[in-house]
């Protein structure tokens, strides 16, 4: 009998990089608004134009590359928004955000965990109204 946990084996707690850049992280792409309708289509009432997007990132290389894949996307569509980058990790957390590099469209969080290219961007925000 051991006492106090004397004796017993450690076990050995795996973690899980937060950056896609670090290996394997599980990818996320939004699936229902944040108002609960189950199409990110029809989010918010209806009004679904492009009023911000935001890229979550820890400042590492991949995540850079999100930024500039975003800010290209943009910049193909003809859209005069600008891309922000968010590297505080306190900003980062309120979004709910494990995996990075992350993408914010309208405050709601519509990928997560992969480098998208430009083009793949463009797909996600065809989801939405320019």
């Amino acid at each position: 009998m051991s006492l106090f946990g004397l004796g017993k084996k450690k076990q050995e707690v795996k973690v899980e990089p937060a950056c896609a850049c670090n290996g394997e992280v599980a990818t996320y792409e939004a699936s229902s608004c944040c108002c609960g309708n189950q199409q990110v289509e029809n989010c918010c009432g209806g009004d679904n134009k492009v009023a911000s997007i935001k890229v979550l990132g820890a400042g590492c290389k991949s995540c850079h590359e999100q930024y500039e894949n975003a800010k290209k996307a943009i910049e193909e569509l003809g859209l005069g928004i600008e891309v922000e980058y968010i590297t505080d990790m306190e900003k980062v957390m309120a979004y709910g955000v494990m995996s990075m590099p992350a993408i914010v469209v309208n405050e709601n969080v519509v990928s997560m965990g992969k480098v998208l290219k430009s083009a793949e961007v463009i797909k996600l925000l065809g989801k939405f109204e320019f």
